[in-house]
């Protein structure tokens, strides 16, 4: 019985918030936002509404906030709160307009997040999953699409970006008050707000859309290796998806221990600013396929928006397969079938693990959602055509534009289209756990790289014939690397490293160790951690290498293989720091340390150093970086361990979980196990 009494109430409370939409249409929230010491928001905001249908009940999604003033545009109103919604009862008629205004304070535990830099700060928020209403009084459904309007006001010294277009600063005694206008309505998970010390550089598209790309001012030299293409991938979106782009300008905002790569909030994508890089680090990690696939996003999540989590697919499957499209314009079609394929490879990982799902299931992983949906997409376009499926795309948009879709608002648009029917492929693709192996070979089977590496899984390609006297065959021998997109030859060399045997598996690598395509050099790098004396001076090449992945790989496998010079590798590498989590310089730090004979003077200074990189100023990914280092050294100071103790409660859910396994470690070893108790209970208080 209580199972069922469950069941009903649930029923009851999902019917009310489904209802709300149909009787109530929020038009408009005028926000206005600024900030206490004490991280506390203080808000005030006006709502315009319509009533569709006479109604007697009205409710506003707000987390545990409070509510100082609750007023229409003449009287103090009666209301209910419960922690979670505001209800407020009033008796309108159908076609009437209203007004209604909430003057509150909220101090969030979510949804907006203050995060500390070396020497400022930032404020900035994530809707998506965590609900705007936990710092904004708002519609957490996103079937309800609302223009917001924000005010913000902040210390006069720092730079506030929020959705929308600019449209005036007021400058007060100490503070700024920034207003950000929207002129069209988007789901209230969109809504965002960062605030930093930042620059900015200014772009015009093709259409004449400004695109603001913000930068830290200590960061201009990385503007360019950054933010690279980014103009060419608006321009090719708004011509391939056929639809202008529908909001005034956009915005790029890096932020500090991001939850995400990054988030498509209308008109103002924010991102982890891990992918704010230099030009070294652009080989292994660039911000190009993100920053594609948040621009897709401002058509297919914020233009259309899902109904429910069951048609999620309709954004995040859209966003990777147009962002595909995009670096195909940029880097051709060897890259976008290689892309295909690791996508594949993923995929059937996900099948053989058991863990396979529909695209049509809400619970669904993200591998389902974004690779398998790009797949779905690109499948669906070989069958209908070009024509029909940009169409298609390009009715199903404007048909449904500021509005929410579901899986058959797009699949009936590529029926009229097309002319077929898609009724297979729906229950093939998009309702069946099934992976469609064979249907996805035959596609990459079109593309010469991917075909080669399909072929390769199954039938090596070092292989040769024997005699009589079983003595190999020389002209059956492979004696070069094939030629063609780098993917090909990276198979190649894993599989001549693998087999030292093959008799000219030397050449090979020496033919590799001798180029100067850096993807295979890094193979190199990160394959050969015993490092045999022959290739000795080739690998110590490696370390001039354009790739901060190659020369940390090379450092370490250098330093372990060959003892006597140890010195001279660290002296070679003493400058160089890596990617924006110092993978290079931490690990530089911890082989001078382990190294006497280094510097033996400096050997506290290295390792203080190393214990500043754990500091909550510093970058998640740094700080995690340097713990595990000093884990693997088996050394942590009391700064060390007050600091860990303190990521466990960080925002970002994956730090904190490897900080909390780290804690429960190191409080196995007496030597820590009471001063982190103590920590502990610090925190507590």
């Amino acid at each position: 019985m209580r199972y069922f009494l469950v069941l009903f109430i649930t029923f009851l409370c999902l019917s009310a918030k489904a209802q709300q939409t149909e009787f109530i249409d929020f038009i408009s929230i005028k926000a206005e936002v600024s900030f206490e010491k004490d991280n506390t928001v203080k808000g005030k905001a006006k709502y315009i509404y319509k009533a569709l249908k006479p109604f007697d009940s009205l409710m506003i999604d707000a987390v545990n906030i409070e509510i100082t003033n609750f007023y229409d545009d003449h009287y103090d109103l009666d209301f209910e709160y419960d922690g979670k919604q505001i209800i407020y009862k009033p008796q309108f008629e159908a076609n009437s307009y209203h007004e209604l205004n909430i003057e509150y304070t909220v101090k969030p535990k979510k949804a907006l997040y203050f995060t500390e830099k070396e020497n400022s700060h930032q404020i900035w928020t994530q809707g998506q999953g965590k609900y705007t209403s936990h710092w904004l009084p708002s519609i957490d459904d996103m079937n309800d699409k609302i223009e917001f309007d924000l005010s913000i006001t902040y210390d006069k010294d720092y730079q506030v970006i929020a959705n929308g277009a600019l449209i005036d600063k007021i400058s007060n005694d100490s503070t700024t008050t920034w207003h950000y206008d929207m002129q069209k309505p988007m789901s209230s998970y969109l809504v965002a707000l960062a605030i930093g010390k930042y620059e900015q550089k200014v772009i015009t598209s093709q259409s004449g859309i400004p695109i603001q790309l913000y930068y830290y001012p200590e960061d201009s030299a990385k503007i360019e290796p950054t933010y690279r293409y980014t103009k060419q991938m608006f321009d090719f979106l708004e011509n391939e998806i056929g639809v202008p782009y529908p909001w005034q300008n956009y915005k790029q905002v890096p932020v500090k221990d991001f939850l995400y790569s990054g988030m498509e909030n209308t008109s103002c994508t924010i991102f982890s600013d891990d992918f704010m890089i230099d030009n070294t680090s652009f080989i292994d990690k660039n911000y190009v396929n993100v920053n594609a696939h948040e621009l897709a996003h401002q058509w297919f999540g914020d233009l259309v928006t899902e109904t429910s989590g069951s048609h999620h697919w309709l954004q995040e499957g859209f966003a990777t397969y147009y962002a595909l499209l995009a670096e195909r314009d940029l880097f051709g079609d060897a890259y976008y079938y290689n892309r295909l394929y690791e996508y594949y490879v993923e995929l059937k990982a996900q099948d053989e693990a058991g863990d396979g799902t529909a695209l049509l299931n809400p619970k669904s992983s993200s591998t389902t959602f974004y690779k398998k949906g790009a797949w779905a997409l690109h499948v669906l376009r070989e069958k209908v055509g070009d024509r029909a499926f940009k169409k298609a795309v390009e009715d199903y948009l404007t048909r449904y534009a500021f509005k929410n879709v579901e899986t058959s608002s797009f699949i009936t648009e590529v029926e009229k289209q097309s002319g077929k029917d898609l009724t297979l492929f729906v229950d093939r693709w998009l309702k069946s756990p099934v992976l469609l192996e064979g249907q996805m070979i035959a596609s990459l089977e079109d593309n010469e790289t991917a075909s080669f590496l399909i072929t390769k899984q199954t039938n090596p390609y070092l292989s040769y014939r024997t005699d009589a006297d079983d003595n190999y065959i020389p002209f059956s021998l492979i004696t070069t690397l094939p030629e063609g997109f780098h993917a090909i030859q990276v198979s190649v060399l894993e599989e001549a490293l693998s087999k030292p045997e093959y008799p000219t598996s030397d050449d090979l690598i020496l033919e590799a160790f001798n180029s100067d395509q850096i993807q295979l050099r890094q193979t190199l790098a990160l394959g050969l951690r015993t490092v045999p004396l022959k290739y000795q001076k080739q690998y110590e090449g490696l370390l001039n290498d354009a790739s901060y992945i190659t020369i940390e790989a090379a450092l370490y496998n250098l330093w372990a293989n060959f003892p006597r010079k140890r010195n001279l590798y660290l002296e070679q590498t003493k400058t160089i720091y890596g990617f924006n989590n110092y993978n290079i310089r931490i690990l530089w730090l911890a082989l001078a340390i382990a190294t006497p004979e280094y510097e033996q003077d400096k050997t506290e200074a290295f390792f203080n150093e190393l214990v500043g990189y754990t500091n909550p100023t510093q970058p998640f990914s740094r700080r995690q970086n340097a713990f595990e280092t000093l884990s693997s050294l088996g050394v942590f100071n009391p700064a060390a361990l007050t600091n860990l103790v303190e990521a466990t409660k960080h925002h970002n859910w994956r730090f904190k979980s490897f900080a909390k396994q780290l804690v429960d470690l190191l409080s196995e070893n007496e030597k820590y196990k009471s001063i982190i108790s103590n920590l502990q209970d610090n925190q507590k208080q």
